[in-house]
């Protein structure tokens, strides 16, 4: 047999494997499988499990806690953290950094920070600090990174206008910048679901009374909506108030697009052989909604709702950024972008933007991820 021919006959034998591995394969293996072929997509999935991991453990990563402050090292810059000190004869292996030289200005009377480098901090590794709560029922006190010397402080982002850690504020702000997305997403997902799912099956009377009303919701301007709901929470309400109330604003108007969704498909499946089976075997309506029909585009809702947590926690941003959503003392990207505000304050300590720097890379992972879930949702498509 010539070579080409013992080549071809390969290949072709390759291909009928690959055929039967998909044939017998499960869906979500389907869905996995694709998934993995985009490589964004992955970078999205690695970032935003990064994302949550320091949503879930900031207390313990970061340095220091929200509120922590030393009025000395107002706006104090950025310290890089070194491996290695090779200044002397030998190399003297460990992290630190370098303190601060302070200097007042004698003509603007401006606070002037200078890196000494005779002046060496030693950094460690799970040292010991403020006390806080693990999940919010373990005390503890170790922290993942941190100074020896407690008195010494360390600003790797710099500091703000109250000498409070960059670093550590973003740390803590990515729990409630993160989480306000995935609950707000979720209780307009159930909205969405629910009602989407009603008007698409039913149909008659009940669809069009919920497409009016999507309709209603969906002709209203969003930004000016938002404010007005948000200026709407009385003022003297606590910061873990004020966190629900903003969500439950947030999920009023994030469910309409993914109503109409669902109810373009259940158009569509309603009328299907299965559910038609289903009817005829006397399978009631819950049942066949939500064991027949839903399961069938479930990875579709998937990449929906990974799509939809960015556009929510630009939301929460931007009311916190305007000074309508979430305020002081509670911690969020949107809330330390505030003193991001003053051009003056900019130019002097820029590392006051780094919270946007943030949402730019949660959002930008997340996007990949759902554009990368959207395109494997449907693994028998080519």
């Amino acid at each position: 047999m010539p070579p080409d021919s013992s080549t071809a006959l390969l290949d072709s034998e390759t291909q009928d494997q690959a055929a039967t591995k998909d044939a017998v394969a499960s869906r979500w293996r389907l869905v996995w499988r694709r998934f993995r072929k985009h490589k964004l997509a992955m970078v999205g999935l690695i970032v935003t499990i990064g994302v949550y991991v320091v949503a879930v453990f900031g207390a313990m990563i970061a340095p220091y806690g929200s509120s922590q402050l030393d009025a000395d090292y107002t706006y104090a810059p950025p310290q890089q953290l070194h491996i290695v000190d090779a200044s002397g004869d030998s190399w003297d292996w460990g992290l630190y950094v370098h303190g601060y030289t302070m200097e007042r200005d004698p003509e603007t009377l401006e606070q002037e920070f200078t890196t000494d480098p005779d002046n060496k901090v030693p950094v460690g590794l799970f040292v010991q600090g403020d006390e806080y709560e693990l999940f919010g029922l373990i005390p503890w006190d170790r922290h993942l990174i941190g100074p020896v010397d407690s008195d010494t402080p360390m600003y790797l982002l710099g500091a703000d206008q109250l000498g409070r850690d960059q670093l550590s504020r973003i740390i803590h702000g990515t729990a409630i910048s993160m989480s306000v997305g995935l609950v707000g997403v979720g209780m307009g997902f159930v909205l969405g679901i629910l009602l989407g799912g009603i008007s698409g099956y039913f149909g008659g009377r009940v669809d069009t009374i919920i497409q009016r009303a999507v309709e209603l919701f969906m002709s209203l301007p969003t930004l000016p909506l938002w404010l007005g709901l948000a200026a709407a929470v009385p003022r003297e309400w606590d910061s873990v108030q004020r966190y629900f109330a903003i969500t439950l604003v947030l999920s009023l108007v994030a469910w309409t697009s993914l109503a109409r969704d669902v109810r373009g498909r259940f158009l569509a499946l309603r009328e299907e052989d299965f559910v038609t089976s289903a009817r005829l075997d006397g399978t009631k309506e819950p049942r066949i909604i939500f064991g027949h029909i839903l399961p069938s585009f479930t990875s579709h809702l998937i990449a929906t709702l990974t799509l939809a947590i960015p556009t929510m926690i630009l939301a929460e941003t931007a009311l916190s950024f305007l000074g309508l959503g979430l305020q002081p003392p509670t911690v969020s990207w949107g809330v330390l972008l505030q003193e991001a505000q003053n051009i003056r304050v900019i130019s002097t300590a820029p590392w006051l933007l780094l919270p946007g720097v943030a949402v730019v890379v949660a959002v930008l992972a997340m996007n990949f991820l759902g554009d990368g879930l959207r395109d494997a949702a449907d693994p028998y498509k080519h």
